[in-house]
């Protein structure tokens, strides 16, 4: 009688249950309207107007027209233009993401299996990168191209591994067009194939060109397709500099500066979450860890709080190298392999459990509760629904955050209390609004003002969901 390989259904079982879950979560999330037009509603009307033959072109926060790669350099965005043909829905980005975050359990599989010689042991830091906390926040974090660079980046590593770099290359390019940065995590990776595998023509060469490209992209495409000439996420390091050259005069001048921004108590909770759901094994491998350097560093020197979270899409670069590392340190220990593997299983399903965003958990004692019933659809989330029926597909709309990206593909889409050329507006009262952080007037008062104003209609007001149509003149 024929074995059954029962370690590949194994893998192949958790992969599909990965990616099928956390589809449907992230789906259901949607209907919940727990998603933003900031992100969710920038991705798709970018890729809407994608598959209607302006690439990349989306509305910003002040009613502009422009390239999205005026915020980030994220050309794998487009690559969703032709499917949104196919599939024109949200839920096409959240479907795909989901399952590609699920298919970089395979090259961890088999680079676990080629280090550590045990099948055993391979589907054990499978099953860890796929209970790893930040690989679940990630894939529910709405939509970002940078999710993408996760699966991108472990094929990417496999195949750089076994000295294949045609296929190394045939990931790592789309790997780095997902965002500007991914390509020092690409450089870092040159770095390590130069000195562990003593190729330093080879990996010197991945160095430079993944460093090339993110000097390119953020300091030429840009500044190129921004008004301003610069990035709106410089602001974010003013305490440090400013820019990339003021980072680095201040680590030079002022260095006590740069450790003050770095290490404060939440970057350090921030690190720990990151290293101790994989057993900290990551630190045994410290070369590969150079990798993880360049986008560490710029999330724990930015002022921003999410940049410091995993429930947010910035762990995208940090969760190939982090993952790596572990099997590669685990290496170290390949004695035990299997042991080793495990105690990585349970290191990463503890996290989940107080960490990690499987809902469940919040009926566990001292299990995760945050953002818990994110993906409860409620009375309230179908009144909007059908509220946003009422408004045409092709009309230029002022929107909520939260209702936003629901209406994001469409050629205009502004962010309430912004209203310009929009001739109607959806706003939700229980919501805080998105434009509130830079328009001059709140969204309450000025909800107050258009229920006065003669030019505007109020056709559908229920459970603090409203929406108005100007009146023709």
């Amino acid at each position: 009688m024929r074995r059954v390989p029962t370690v590949g259904v194994a893998l192949a079982a958790a992969i599909a249950a990965y990616g099928a879950g956390f589809a449907a979560l992230s789906v259901l999330r949607h209907r919940a309207f727990a998603d933003g037009r900031f992100d969710l509603g920038n991705m798709v009307q970018a890729v809407w107007w994608t598959a209607h033959g302006h690439p990349l072109r989306m509305t910003n926060l002040h009613g502009q027209q422009i390239s999205r790669l005026a915020a980030h350099v994220d050309p794998l965005l487009a690559v969703f233009g032709p499917l949104w043909w196919i599939w024109p829905s949200p839920d096409l980005l959240l479907v795909v993401q989901a399952l590609a975050i699920a298919a970089g359990a395979w090259p961890v599989y088999r680079l676990a299996l080629k280090h550590l010689g045990s099948s055993r042991a391979g589907l054990g830091f499978a099953l860890a990168y796929l209970l790893y906390p930040a690989t679940g926040w990630l894939t529910l974090n709405e939509f970002h191209p940078v999710a993408l660079a996760t699966p991108l980046l472990l094929f990417a590593f496999w195949y750089l591994d076994n000295d294949r770099l045609l296929p190394f290359a045939l990931f790592a390019v789309p790997a780095a067009a997902s965002k500007e940065e991914i390509g020092l995590v690409i450089a870092g990776f040159g770095v390590w194939y130069a000195v562990a595998r003593r190729r330093p023509a080879a990996g010197a060469a991945i160095a430079v060109l993944g460093f090339a490209w993110s000097a390119i992209a953020i300091a030429v495409v840009i500044p190129h397709f921004h008004t301003a000439g610069e990035s709106d996420f410089y602001g974010r390091y003013s305490e440090v500099g400013g820019s990339a050259a003021g980072i680095v005069k201040t680590t030079l001048t002022h260095p006590g500066r740069i450790a003050h921004a770095a290490f404060s108590g939440r970057d350090l909770r921030y690190v720990a979450e990151l290293v101790v759901p994989l057993a900290g094994l990551s630190l045994l491998a410290p070369l590969v860890l150079v990798a993880a350097l360049p986008e560490l560093a710029i999330n724990l020197l930015s002022a921003t709080p999410t940049q410091t979270s995993i429930h947010f899409h910035y762990t995208a670069g940090l969760i190939a190298p982090l993952v790596v590392a572990a099997v590669l340190g685990a290496r170290r220990l390949s004695r035990w392999a299997v042991p080793v593997a495990m105690i990585a299983v349970l290191a990463a399903l503890l996290g989940n459990y107080r960490l990690g965003p499987i809902p469940g958990w919040r009926n566990v004692p001292g299990g995760s509760k945050f953002q818990a019933t994110a993906a409860r659809v409620t009375d309230h989330d179908r009144i909007a629904a059908q509220a946003l029926r009422l408004i045409p597909k092709t009309a230029v709309v002022s929107a909520t955050n939260t209702l936003g990206a629901h209406l994001s593909a469409r050629r205009r889409v502004l962010s309430f209390p912004y209203l310009q050329d929009a001739t109607w507006i959806a706003a939700d009262e229980t919501q805080p609004g998105y434009g509130d952080r830079y328009a001059p007037l709140p969204t309450a008062l000025a909800l107050s003002a258009l229920r006065r104003d003669p030019d505007w209609r109020l056709v559908f007001e229920q459970d603090g969901v409203l929406v108005f149509n100007r009146t023709p003149a």
